[in-house]
């Protein structure tokens, strides 16, 4: 279980005074759960992911993962509690080959034919990419989908995404829902999505919309997505 507890985040103005990203942002995300996260932009989502993760520090609350404070604890040491994290724009590691990657993520020596099937999972064939590097010969989507393949190799209790389908095409895009269904009902564990997409919001268990730094509703996708395709103007979560 994950929760947020009062979470405030604060960063130094162009003007010297201070600007809140988040204010007061209390969450609890059972086990076994798909939560898709949703807002308008600069509402404060990718922030709260980088909360999660460890990749910045909150001005003030608390977070605790499996009861245990994990507040303070580093990025290593999060993903060391079963934390996994896939960034909106993925880190280049150059001198580091797919293979290699694979292989760190899952934490042993994976045999080819586990990668081909991690690699495939993503829509990528694997004897193209497995001897790839991971630097600027790939592109966004290559990388992203590269990434997943490494969160699904880590299958940790709980994996956090932040916009998934950024550089995504549509036909990854399509092998994209079918991987985060497969994630959810495989296993026992949790995911975590920033999202704005409606076919990512449509198979989520609960949809939690924060704006302003703040949760502005919660609950099942029959109860909060009409009111998200009204639009940011006409949409009453964001008023």
């Amino acid at each position: 279980m994950l929760e947020l507890q009062n979470l405030y985040f604060q960063v130094p103005s162009d003007t010297g005074a201070t600007k809140e990203i988040i204010h007061d942002l209390s969450l609890t995300f059972d086990d076994h759960t798909f939560i898709a996260i949703t807002g308008p932009n600069g509402g404060g989502k990718s922030t709260l992911a980088k909360l999660i993760m460890g990749i910045e520090k909150p001005t003030s609350g608390k977070i605790l993962f499996n009861g245990q404070d994990i507040t303070d604890l580093s990025i290593t040491e999060r993903a060391n509690l079963g934390i996994s994290f896939a960034f909106q724009q993925p880190v280049r590691f150059k001198g580091i080959k797919v293979k290699d990657l694979i292989a760190l993520a899952a934490g042993k020596d994976v045999k080819n034919p586990n990668t081909c099937d991690y690699l495939s999972k993503v829509g990528l064939c694997a004897r193209d990419y497995i001897n790839r590097d991971i630097d600027a010969s790939l592109s966004g989507g290559e990388l992203k989908r590269i990434e997943i393949a490494s969160i699904i190799a880590r299958n940790t209790p709980l994996s956090v995404f932040d916009e998934p389908e950024a550089g995504i095409d549509l036909w990854s895009f399509n092998n994209l829902i079918k991987v985060f269904e497969e994630m959810h009902e495989g296993s026992d564990n949790s995911l975590i999505i920033i999202s704005h997409q409606e076919r990512i919001l449509n198979i989520a268990d609960e949809i939690v919309v924060v704006a302003d730094g703040t949760v502005k509703a919660r609950g099942r996708k029959d109860d909060i997505l009409p009111e998200l395709l009204k639009g940011t103007e006409g949409c009453r979560f964001y008023q």
